[in-house]
């Protein structure tokens, strides 16, 4: 393999590596004046307008919340929605108390940026002809790697007792996150607001 083709390699298995960035805790907050015990029946709820998205993400926060004496169930199996449907606050009111969900944890997707970069890779092309300048660099200019296009996105969870009639917000937390779409990364999202609310003692 030629030089010019081996640092090419190398140049974008390194924007690779660099592009795979960990979701991380933006933000993170306990009331101070819970005075609640623990959960067992937590209602899970994912704000979005894609049922795909919302049954994907409930999916994986139920299975990462759920372990022995901790039971989590997916909005989308008791209050099914359509595409970009608002929910009915009244049937929402009525499941958390006929199922006695003791909390409900919600999350939202904040903010939503997409962006792209252009990543200079050196290349060392040969001026004399015009094929030999084209085949030189066709292999860099067409890969995904020279235009990198990122997505950037929060993601907001809040905590709540059911308790009390409207709820009380225990913990909140906002995830900072690349690629939101990879089911890998909401994986990560997942397993992070867990590890959180492990910590605090919250489930």
């Amino acid at each position: 393999m030629k030089k010019p083709a081996i640092l090419i390699l190398a140049i974008f298995g390194v924007v690779a590596i660099s592009g795979a960035k960990s979701p991380k805790l933006a933000f993170a907050w306990k009331n101070p004046n819970y005075i609640g015990g623990s959960f067992k029946n937590i209602f899970v709820l994912a704000m979005n307008g894609k049922a795909s998205s919302r049954a994907d993400f409930e999916d994986q926060m139920v299975a990462g919340i759920t372990k022995p004496g901790i039971q989590a169930v997916p909005s989308y199996s008791l209050l099914p929605r359509p595409e970009a449907t608002p929910i009915n606050m009244d049937k929402l009111r009525s499941i958390v108390r006929d199922q006695n969900f003791d909390a409900i944890l919600v999350s939202r997707l904040v903010k939503y940026d997409k962006s792209a970069t252009y990543v200079p890779v050196q290349a060392y092309p040969h001026y004399g002809t015009f094929y030999d300048y084209c085949g030189a660099l066709s292999p860099v200019v067409y890969s995904p790697g020279y235009l990198q296009t990122e997505t950037a996105a929060q993601i907001e969870t809040n905590f709540y007792s059911a308790a009390k009639p409207d709820g009380e917000l225990v913990w909140t937390g906002t995830s900072n996150t690349v690629n939101p779409r990879s089911v890998s990364i909401i994986n990560a999202v997942v397993k992070l607001v867990v590890l959180e609310l492990e910590k605090e003692g919250i489930i």
